[in-house]
């Protein structure tokens, strides 16, 4: 831990020298909300989000708060080794070829639907995900857009990697908007003391809302899981075509986007992670850089001071807009270009997904030696952007 603040109502426990002031106004925020337990953590990947910091987690008592998850919920990374050693940049662009002729990128979505075997089971009122659940049979084994990604990569261990990152896709936005939405209803009719421009609102674990919030955000949290890995199969699949048969390992998954009933400091509460993974005691996790630099599977420390959590990646250094309008197209490709990766800047418009974009995680991995021990270094071979 770099620093405690202690100016709120509880402690802001920082894992950077420095944050954007946006970002600090939005802790000192969640610091003073009266449902707030403890103190704050803020992760040294953090930035200014919409209601709380990316990067930021916080434990509340009887309450839940959707913007405290966000609209991508359960978005997170999987990663797993294969036997390879090595792969020719030949064989390279013709298996991120077949990736994209196999994986909808985007906006875009499979034309026909998935097998519903690769759908979570529907426990209890699922409202919104009853709603969506033919459109979401589209959606399951798609990547989407943003900073979504499939990334080929060589671990220090010898062993060639596969890692993706992406979420919920429609599902989750759809049931992260209905909540938050609900939840800010409510909260001015019950005149909550929270300021709506905290775009903080709150439900309360025992109403119907709150049940229901809890219950159709946790099937979002599994929908992205198997969405993950549906993807990891048809990257299997495109590697395989490609070079022939192959064993791969046990896949690392790691949710950061969510909101989860746990034990810290002797209390249940709820522990909202946005932009934040859990890194229990020996918990295997992934932090990924971007695609001009390494990232890493790490073994969590189960700190408490954190709630047990760990960066969730680089974290922005700029805004996507601010990364279009100021940085070199031509010095961005040169320098991937130079690491000799396989990338996905093509035009002015991918630069705000560029290196520039993005803190430096070698210094963002330093300032959580006490959360996380790297386990595997990884370096970029090939990347598809979303």
């Amino acid at each position: 831990m770099k620093k405690t603040l202690k100016t709120e109502k509880v402690p802001i426990k920082l894992w950077l020298d420095d944050i954007e002031p946006g970002a600090l106004a939005q802790a000192m925020n969640l610091a003073n909300l009266p449902f707030v337990f403890h103190h704050v953590a803020i992760m040294p990947d953090a930035h200014q989000g919409f209601g709380m910091p990316i990067g930021g987690v916080m434990a509340t008592a009887g309450v839940v708060v959707p913007n405290a998850v966000g609209v991508d919920i359960g978005c997170g990374m999987c990663a797993v080794p294969t036997d390879l050693s090595e792969i020719a940049p030949a064989d390279l662009k013709k298996i991120m070829a077949g990736i994209r002729r196999l994986i909808p990128l985007g906006f875009n979505h499979h034309k026909s639907a998935r097998d519903e075997a690769w759908m979570p089971v529907r426990l209890g009122k699922l409202p919104l995900v009853e709603q969506e659940f033919r459109n979401a049979l589209t959606q399951v084994g798609t990547l989407g857009g943003g900073n979504h990604f499939i990334e080929i990569q060589r671990g220090n261990d010898g062993l060639i990697w596969l890692m993706l990152h992406s979420g919920s896709r429609n599902l989750g936005f759809r049931v992260a908007n209905h909540y938050n939405q609900l939840a800010s209803e409510i909260n001015t009719n019950k005149s909550s003391p929270v300021p709506k421009a905290w775009q903080l609102a709150h439900l309360d674990l025992a109403s119907t809302a709150g049940r229901n919030y809890l219950a159709e955000m946790a099937y979002c949290v599994q929908f992205a899981l198997q969405n993950r890995l549906l993807m990891l199969e048809m990257v299997k699949e495109a590697l395989i075509e490609q070079l022939g048969a192959m064993e791969f390992g046990e896949v690392i998954n790691i949710a950061h986007n969510y909101a989860a009933l746990e034990e810290h400091f002797g209390r249940e509460v709820v522990i909202h992670r946005k932009g934040a993974t859990s890194a229990a005691k020996d918990q295997l996790g992934i932090i990924p850089g971007s695609q001009g630099s390494k990232s890493y599977i790490v073994r969590g420390l189960g700190n408490p001071e954190s709630f047990r959590s760990c960066s969730h990646g680089a974290g922005r250094l700029m805004g996507r807009k601010e990364a279009q309008r100021t940085l070199d197209l031509e010095v961005e490709k040169g320098r991937l270009d130079q690491l000799g990766v396989i990338h996905a800047l093509r035009s002015r418009s991918d630069l705000d997904e560029a290196a520039g974009a993005y803190k430096d995680i070698g210094t963002v991995i330093a300032a959580q030696a006490d959360l996380v021990e790297v386990m595997v270094e990884l370096t970029p071979l090939a990347v598809i952007k979303g």
